[in-house]
């Protein structure tokens, strides 16, 4: 077992409790200070470590990550704001997060999007009766949220606007992510609307160019179709 064990943004001390109790199973340690020096340990799955990953299962080494704070979430404390899918209602249906999506595909980028959640809300009828009576928690699946994206995808093509994206576009849909009991499936926006990622929350990503080590990357992640709807446009850069 191969593990990598994220030191979180500060010196060793940052280390996880599960972390540390790993590391000192282990009968070999390795510090690996390429992609950030020690007191600033910030990315966990960088492309270095991608590459490890497949070198270690193409020798028939499993792998294990045990995740810590990178920079890719401390990096919210400048208070700029991710794309977020929020749920609709039958009187408001926000097509905005697409408008971000596009712009991001047509620059070749990939989108991550944090899926809704509605946790201690009140039913109109009990907030304008003022009684505190408060909804069931609802958390928003990437089924739902790829059900949205497919009606806005029909209402561009309605109105005879160029499209994003498809239902062939290469999606990670991603479950639950912390050490054990993570889900992460690849696939087409279609495809992964059937696919069953377990409980809350979920999140998902809209691909954009992608490296031959990402697409080598997804290939784990992905279903027996594969990742067919993807083409080459270069000898390195795949779109869908």
């Amino acid at each position: 077992m191969l593990y990598f064990i994220g030191l979180g943004l500060g010196d060793a001390k940052y280390i996880t409790v599960k972390g540390l109790e790993i590391v000192r199973q282990c009968s070999r340690v390795y510090l690996e200070d390429y992609t950030s020096i020690l007191w600033y340990k910030d990315v966990d799955e960088a492309t270095t470590h991608s590459d490890l990953v497949l070198r270690a299962l193409n020798a028939g080494i499993q792998y294990h990550v045990i995740h810590n704070a990178s920079i890719m979430n401390a990096v919210g404390c400048c208070g700029l704001q991710t794309v977020s899918i929020v749920f609709w209602t039958d009187t408001w249906r926000p097509e905005s997060f697409y408008d971000k999506i596009k712009k991001n595909r047509d620059m070749g980028l990939h989108t991550l999007c944090l899926l809704d959640i509605k946790v201690k809300e009140q039913s109109m009828k009990n907030l304008m009766r003022g009684r505190n009576i408060y909804e069931p928690p609802r958390y928003m699946t990437f089924a739902q949220a790829a059900e949205q994206l497919l009606e806005i995808l029909q209402n561009q093509r309605d109105r005879g606007e160029e499209l994003a994206m498809t239902q062939d576009t290469v999606c990670v849909g991603l479950a639950q992510i912390r050490a054990e009991v993570q889900t992460i499936h690849s696939g087409t926006l279609q495809e992964l609307m059937s696919c069953d990622l377990g409980g809350p929350l979920h999140s998902m990503i809209i691909s954009g160019h992608l490296h031959s080590l990402e697409v080598d990357m997804l290939k784990l992640f992905s279903g027996p179709e594969g990742l067919k709807t993807l083409k080459m446009t270069d000898s390195s850069t795949y779109v869908s």
